[in-house]
């Protein structure tokens, strides 16, 4: 069973027991998040109906905060002496899906 999720924006594939980097979240480390299901797969039933979505929960633990690859920004204006170095590293938390379950 796989379910589609809606974190930060973007669209997740999860299954139970997947870690997951999504957008940082506003929970502490080892608390219970729910998402959204857009899709949710269980062997050849599909469900994708709105009604019948807002059945299942999908629960994660909060891992932990991580963050995003380095960014290098760099300013030039040619013949001017002008140089600006920026970088740049995205804050994002990491959860575990515990749990895809019917209501």
């Amino acid at each position: 069973m796989y379910a589609i999720v809606r974190a930060g924006g973007r669209q997740e594939k999860v299954a139970d027991g997947d870690v997951l980097t999504v957008d940082k979240l506003a929970a502490e480390v080892g608390a219970t998040v729910t998402f959204p299901a857009v899709l949710v797969v269980d062997g050849d039933n599909v469900v994708s109906a709105a009604a019948e979505l807002a059945k299942y929960t999908i629960s994660a633990e909060v891992l932990g905060a991580v963050k995003g690859p380095k960014i290098n920004i760099m300013h030039y204006r040619n013949k001017t002496g002008y140089k600006r170095r920026q970088g740049h590293r995205q804050p994002y938390t990491q959860v575990k899906i515990t749990g895809i379950s019917a209501k």
